[in-house]
């Protein structure tokens, strides 16, 4: 990777190393853009085999924020922080020299829960720094608000692609039951979803079946199945040259993060199998939504008066690449740019685009 024009060209402002002798500690913190307020964006903790991969990942992730907010009128920046280990050598004082890490940017970086990033993870990082989100439950529980997200994002677009209201005896296959993903289970199964799982530990998924009544597939059986939507809830990367091809849904909605291997590619090669993609960074962006509101103190049913957004963005976008004969991820990236540059424009002449004075301008 050509370090600086990787950069360059994905528009960030600023990437931190971070490396603590004594805890062993290596972490990248991404910042991407800080134009409508501090860059947010929560840390993930990977055994990564390169540093090379670790550092893709932060920078696609980080970028993803960025757009994660524009597109659910969120008025802040975009961040992303990747922690290098195997979450068995995770130790307090890890945690404790990486919050320090993100006490020193004074602001710039506010962070967060993600993959082996656990509560008591996040609130041991908060001891060496105010500068965390996700630490209480005012706004609500942040897996909740992702999956109900996640929910309204899969109804937006059954009812664009299938024309159809009612999810009743609809058949959505979910990859991954984490906590996002046994949430959008439960959220399905509400309204009568027959849903098929599948997940490498076989605990989780049995437990889906008890509370839901899910079918358990392989895990490699789960990308072919003649369903109506597939949900990605996993890692990235899974939207691929030899995962495409396998694809019968006529939907893709899920919360998993960088689902396409590459952008370009991968969402053209969905756009010609006629399968709608619902852009991740934009179906997924409940728990920013949760965080954001509890950063300002706002309560529940703002929140979920927010969620609201990720429903009507994704018809925009829905519509917008139909008229203009374009995917639904450049589609997504050209309704974000724009409300980036229309707030930042309005910062510039003195008045805030979202009205609330977490905007920095």
């Amino acid at each position: 990777m050509k370090l600086f024009e990787t950069i360059r060209e994905m528009g960030h402002e600023q990437i931190f190393f971070c490396h603590d002798f004594e805890s062993d500690l290596r972490a990248i913190i991404a910042i991407h853009d800080t134009g409508l307020g501090p860059a947010m964006g929560a840390t993930r903790l990977w055994p990564y085999p390169r540093e090379e991969d670790a550092l893709r990942d932060v920078l696609r992730l980080s970028r993803g924020m960025t757009y994660k907010a524009a597109c659910a009128n969120i008025p802040v920046g975009g961040g992303k922080a990747v922690i290098i280990a195997n979450p068995e050598n995770k130790t307090d004082g890890l945690l404790r020299a990486y919050g320090r890490f993100v006490d020193s940017l004074k602001g710039r970086f506010v962070t967060g829960q993600d993959v082996n990033i656990s509560l008591e993870d996040v609130r041991k990082i908060r001891g060496e720094t105010s500068y965390v989100v996700g630490v209480s439950k005012k706004a609500g529980e942040p897996v909740v608000t992702t999956a109900l997200g996640v929910f309204l994002g899969i109804k937006a677009a059954v009812e664009f692609r299938l024309q159809k209201k009612e999810l009743h005896e609809l058949k959505v296959a979910v990859q991954g039951i984490g906590n996002v993903g046994k949430n959008l289970c439960k959220q399905l199964h509400k309204y009568g979803v027959r849903i098929f799982v599948s997940d490498p530990k076989r605990e989780k998924t049995e437990e889906v079946k008890h509370l839901y009544g899910a079918t358990v597939v392989d895990t490699n059986e789960i990308y072919s199945l003649d369903v109506d939507v597939f949900a990605p809830c996993a890692l990235g990367g899974i939207l691929n040259n030899s995962t495409i091809p396998l694809i019968k849904a006529p939907i893709i909605a899920g919360a998993a993060n960088n689902q396409l291997e590459d952008e370009q590619i991968h969402s053209r090669l969905l756009e010609s199998k006629e399968i709608l993609y619902c852009p991740d960074y934009v179906i997924n962006a409940g728990v920013l939504i949760n965080v954001y509101n509890e950063m300002i103190g706002s309560d529940e049913e703002k929140t979920l008066k927010q969620l609201n957004n990720i429903y009507h963005s994704l018809v925009d976008i829905f519509r917008r690449a139909k008229e203009e004969g374009i995917t639904t991820h450049e589609a997504a990236k050209h309704l974000a740019e724009e409300r980036i540059m229309r707030a930042k424009n309005s910062c510039f002449l003195g008045v805030s685009a979202f009205r609330t004075s977490a905007v920095q301008c």
